[in-house]
C-alpha cells in the first residue's frame, strides 16, 4: 500500500527532478516536463464514476502512449483506471492504497523516462539497467 509521501521520495530521487504545484496539487518534473502529480477526484470525475469512484490518494503518471495506458488499465484495474478528462491523454490514475511500492517505483520511473530529455535517460538507463 502507497501513499502520496512514496511517490513524492521515489520521484525526488530520480535525476534532474522538480516538484512544481500545477492546479493546487503537486507535480514533479524533469526538465519541466512534468511526469507524476497529485490528482484527487473532483464532482465531475466523481460523477463520471459514479460507484467505481475510489476512495484514497490518487496520483497521476505519464505513459508513453495511449496504447499503454489501455492496456494498464485493462489488465491491472485494481491498480490504475482513468476518467474522461484524461480520454486521448497518455496518463493513468494510480489508486495508491492497492499498489506495491515496487510497482509505484516502476510505474513512476517509466514516466519519468517518458518525459526526460534522451540523453539523461540513456545515462540513467546505462547507470541503473533493467532487471
Amino acid at each position: 500500500m502507497a501513499t502520496m509521501a512514496d511517490v513524492e521520495r521515489i520521484a525526488e530521487a530520480l535525476p534532474d527532478v522538480a516538484m512544481k504545484p500545477a492546479w493546487g496539487n503537486r507535480m514533479w518534473r524533469v526538465h519541466g516536463r512534468g511526469f507524476v502529480w497529485e490528482r484527487p477526484l473532483n464532482r465531475t470525475d466523481l460523477a463520471a464514476l459514479g460507484n467505481a469512484a475510489p476512495g484514497g490518494e490518487i496520483a497521476a503518471a505519464r505513459v508513453e502512449h495511449e496504447v499503454v495506458k489501455e492496456a494498464m488499465v485493462a489488465s491491472e484495474p485494481d491498480l490504475f483506471f482513468t476518467i474522461p478528462h484524461f480520454d486521448d491523454y497518455a496518463a493513468v490514475l494510480i489508486r495508491l492504497g492497492a499498489i506495491g511500492a515496487d510497482r509505484l517505483r516502476e510505474v513512476i520511473v517509466d514516466a519519468w523516462l517518458d518525459r526526460a530529455p534522451a540523453r539523461l535517460a540513456e545515462q540513467y538507463l546505462s547507470d541503473n539497467p533493467p532487471g
